[in-house]
């Protein structure tokens, strides 16, 4: 039998929250002892364990948390590509959001499970004491899906009126990092939309020029000894594909500790890089949660992939024979997994 070709995503922060909570106790059976690590890398950190974490009642102040939520994350994430049936899937390509490229990384095998994990939790804890600016979440497309140029022009004139920046393109949304009192004031002045613009808790301006001071300090502490080729090719916050056949280890680094970490991220590309470049069967998004789930859609869309050019058209389709299939919805999960 012919294996189908995926491509696999990997999720940022805010995918594990009150909603995911549990996600690794749901879904034991597919805890790999590959995974056990974890737990020793934080008793020596004197940090809560991850399996400790996933069995409490979600308390935002202790799962939220850079140091807590990003391993969490990494943990669950790890957990599903490893459930992944690779007698029926072939994983021609790895991408991820934000964090999740840290995780993408890992997967790709550009760097070990457990280097993954140390660069994760080093960048995860780097503001334990400071968390520097915040970022706001906004969306630019209506009911629809349907891209509202003119409100785009307004809220873009408007972040640039603010010195604030774009920090990630997510589809048919946009997060806006900047200081908090950039911020506070585009709370104010964005129109709202139902449960928008909403400030992303516990959230630093990530990938903005206001992290350049972690970037810095990043270097210090994370080496480059971790990282090597793929075996998987990787696709960037850019859209770039990092090849097993032609990336150079340190310009990987490079990429991951200082651009990636200072300069917007643009999922919708990394999206639209893995469907053009890659043609796959499917796209199978990671948990915890299905937070990508109606942006990758909108990237769906925007591409007219698979002739899907709707919402409408990219729920029926799903409904049917789901080309997006997300390991946190667990009728889907069950496709795809042994």
């Amino acid at each position: 039998m012919d294996k189908q070709r995926v491509v696999v995503v990997c999720p940022g922060r805010g995918s594990y929250s009150r909603d995911t909570s549990g996600y690794i106790k749901n879904h034991t059976k597919f805890l790999s002892s590959d995974l056990m690590f974890f737990e020793e890398r934080r008793r020596q950190n004197n940090q809560l364990g991850i399996l400790e974490l996933d069995s409490m009642s979600f308390k935002s102040k202790t799962h939220m948390i850079g140091e807590n939520a990003s391993p969490l994350i990494y943990a669950c994430s790890l957990m599903d590509f490893l459930a992944i049936n690779q007698d029926k899937y072939e994983v021609v390509a790895v991408t991820g959001n934000s964090m999740g490229w840290y995780s993408a990384l890992a997967i790709g095998g550009a760097l070990s499970f457990e280097n993954g994990y140390e660069v994760i939790n080093t960048m995860g804890s780097m503001m334990k004491n400071k968390i520097i600016g915040g970022q706001l979440i906004y969306p630019l497309v209506d009911k629809d899906w349907k891209m509202d140029k003119k409100l785009m022009q307004k809220v873009f004139d408007e972040i640039l009126a603010e010195g604030a920046y774009i920090s990630i393109i997510l589809g048919g949304y946009i997060v806006v990092g900047g200081q908090n009192e950039s911020l506070k004031r585009l709370l104010k002045k964005l129109p709202p939309n139902e449960n928008y613009p909403f400030q992303i808790p516990y959230h630093a301006a990530f990938h903005t020029s206001l992290m350049k001071e972690i970037s810095e300090s990043a270097f210090k502490k994370i080496s480059k000894l971790f990282f090597s080729k793929p075996k998987i090719p990787i696709i960037d916050g850019r859209g770039c594909v990092w090849s097993p056949f032609s990336t150079n280890s340190e310009e990987l680094y490079n990429y991951t500790i200082g651009t990636q970490v200072t300069e917007m991220f643009n999922f919708t590309k990394s999206i639209t890089t893995a469907l053009k470049e890659f043609s796959p069967d499917k796209l199978i998004l990671l948990g915890p949660g299905n937070s990508l789930g109606g942006v990758t859609g909108q990237i769906i869309i925007e591409n007219k992939w698979n002739s899907i050019e709707t919402k409408k058209s990219f729920i029926s389709k799903q409904k049917k024979d789901p080309f997006l299939v997300s390991m946190g919805i667990l009728e889907q999960r069950e496709i795809v997994s042994l």
